[in-house]
């Protein structure tokens, strides 16, 4: 499985082309680093970047952006909007996939240890790097900025932990940090920079002071003036988007823009976003205006325009979401992203995988699909618009349950990959032949809870499938009879596999326990798919 994390350093350079081109050719050519955004700001004379990788990758990566940087960027000339440290003035590592905070803790060190090494220049730690409570947070450490450096390294408490205490002009000095993803987010005003600014104060966590804290938890933001743009921002940072999401910052800024009739004129997301934290504000809106949305495109569509994301500058998510932006067969499938005619010879060709599981996990997704179908079609017709209520309940169970199954197609081949490769391992010594039998028993386990998985979420989709089954579209009741025997056919598909990987496991718990799930699901499908054919039978006449 691959290991992923992102790598977003903010070099103090963002009118120059030349030199942030290069910036990026060095990050780019970094091999297994994959160069995603690179965002420079005029006013701000800053760029972010943003590229992925494995954990040593993106270390790489860094140190030859820095590298570049060094040779190019003055800091004794640097004037910007943006506070700023150093040349390259923070770089924070963020788990991505397949790795911790721990990994991405030691990819700052790593990275922070070889640059103070290389370039002699002093490096802080921050975020979860950090194990000093007074420098955790890029403000503590950046207080002051590049033109307090000189008295700053000269204090004991302020002693840089990688690299000389000393001043470096053309540098100044670096933040190296591990934290979650932090979304660069800035509230377009049509006011002057001292406005912004006053409404900055208010939002922000920090406040005006200890004796007058602001409203929003985990963000830091200050206003300035982009003379390119003619208008102010209101410029934040979000540390953690499930606490404080990115609508609720929008709202609060509007609120306070509104008290003092200013004009808000939209929004604009710096470098790359979380999908989830696109979604978590859609919800905001599709609840706070009764709308009915269950396709993640369209929740996107609807904050683009709710926040005003291309009030700015264009909003792609497709360049623009890190989801998106990841090239990495793994987030799908090899077999889920197949064309449909190629999984069918993939299906019938010499191998064993896909097989039996996969086929499972096709079947039981086309059956929750017919009926999310099903539902669409009693939805938004004036025929059925007396329906409209209750399928806005239905349809996002079944639509939620058909989008949970399609990954087991790969979930299920993976597992007896896995399994094969454990049979594979070494048995020469006693030592090698426990570590080989202990892989054996861990991947067969696997095996059996990933159809038990399939059977599991199929079930899910039982109750919405049967009530669209009782008043659902009379044109569609063929539909929904393939969809009950199709579902039901998944578990069956589970059942089958389940049992199988089980005859082996030596864990006589782990064995029964299993077993009686498998046989309780399979008993439920059964039962659902009667009661959903004999609805069909009674509507049909």
């Amino acid at each position: 499985m691959s290991r992923i994390v992102e790598c977003v350093p903010n070099f103090s350079e963002g009118r120059n082309k030349e030199v942030i081109d290069a910036i990026a050719a060095a990050i780019g050519s970094t091999e297994g680093c994959s160069l995603l955004d690179v965002d420079p700001g005029p006013s701000t004379n800053r760029t972010v970047y943003t590229f992925v990788g494995p954990p040593e990758a993106v270390v790489e990566g860094a140190l030859n952006g820095a590298r570049a940087a060094s040779q190019l960027i003055d800091m004794s000339r640097h004037t910007g909007e943006h506070p700023r440290l150093g040349a390259l003035d923070v770089c924070p590592f963020v788990p991505v996939k397949n790795v911790t905070m721990d990994d991405c803790v030691d990819c700052a060190k790593e990275f922070g240890k070889r640059l103070a090494e290389e370039l002699e220049v002093p490096v802080y730690l921050y975020g979860e790097a950090s194990e000093v409570d007074y420098r955790k947070a890029v403000p503590q450490i950046r207080q002051g900025e590049y033109e307090s450096l000189p008295q700053r390294l000269e204090k004991n408490e302020w002693k840089p932990d990688f690299g000389p205490a000393e001043f470096r002009p053309t540098w100044g000095a670096t933040m190296a940090g591990a934290r979650k993803f932090l979304i660069a987010y800035n509230v377009n005003i049509l006011s002057t920079k001292e406005q912004a600014h006053r409404i900055a104060l208010n939002v922000r966590e920090q406040g005006r002071g200890e004796d007058k804290p602001g409203k929003l938890k985990g963000v830091q933001a200050i206003g300035w003036y982009l003379g390119e743009a003619n208008m102010a921002q209101v410029s934040v940072n979000i540390s953690d988007f499930e606490v404080t999401p990115i609508h609720t910052v929008f709202e609060e800024v509007k609120k306070d823009a509104e008290d003092l009739n200013l004009a808000i004129c939209g929004s604009q997301i710096v470098g790359l976003v979380p999908l989830s934290a696109l979604l978590i504000s859609a919800e905001y809106y599709i609840e706070k205006e009764e709308l009915f949305l269950l396709d993640n495109d369209q929740k996107i569509r609807l904050i683009i325009d709710r926040l005003g994301l291309q009030s700015f500058d264009a909003f792609k998510p497709k360049e623009r979401v890190i989801e998106y932006m990841i090239d990495d067969d793994e987030m799908k499938g090899p077999f889920l992203g197949m064309p449909l005619e190629s999984f069918f010879h993939a299906i019938g060709g010499r191998t064993a995988t896909p097989g039996g599981g996969s086929a499972s996990a096709v079947c039981a997704t086309l059956g929750s699909a017919l009926a999310t179908m099903v539902g669409f079609l009693s939805y938004g017709n004036r025929k059925f618009e007396h329906l409209d209520k209750e399928m806005r309940k239905l349809l996002p169970d079944l639509y939620e349950c058909t989008k949970k199954l399609m990954p087991i197609v790969d979930h299920d081949a993976v597992a007896y990959e896995d399994f094969m490769l454990a049979c594979k391992l070494p048995k020469d010594t006693p030592e090698e032949e426990e570590r080989r039998e202990t892989a054996m028993q861990t991947t067969l386990k696997n095996s059996a809870l990933v159809p038990l998985n399939l059977a599991v979420t199929a079930n899910k989709a039982w109750p919405a499938f049967k009530r669209v089954a009782e008043i659902g579209n009379e044109n569609c009741i063929s539909d929904l009879q393939v969809g009950a025997r199709a579902l039901e056919t998944g578990v069956w598909g589970a059942y089958y596999n389940v049992m199988t990987n089980l005859k082996d496991v030596k864990d006589a718990e782990f064995k029964e326990k299993v077993k009686t799930e498998i046989e309780n699901e399979l008993k439920e499908a059964q039962k659902s798919k009667e009661e959903i054919l004999k609805l069909a039978e009674t509507r049909l006449g």
